[in-house]
């Protein structure tokens, strides 16, 4: 689990905007830029190239997910 203190400091790298917070589901995410950043063993991969580009539905569906678990 990253502690509070170094997720708040986490940022996307591509535009180096905030991130939410799925480490449960073992990813970080930009709803900027529909981008999921894996996390393994614990450590964000912060890397553009490693990002997964996410379609509008794929999209909707962690804002859905987001609002639900009340991060906004």
């Amino acid at each position: 689990m990253i502690s509070k203190e170094l997720f708040e400091i986490l940022a996307c790298p591509v535009d180096k905007g905030p991130l939410w917070d799925f480490q449960e589901q073992g990813f970080l995410y930009n709803p900027r830029l529909r981008r999921k950043y894996p996390i393994e063993d614990g450590i964000p991969v912060l890397l553009a190239d490693s990002a997964i580009v996410l379609d509008e539905s794929e999209a909707a569906e962690l804002d859905r997910l987001h609002s639900e678990l009340g991060h906004l």
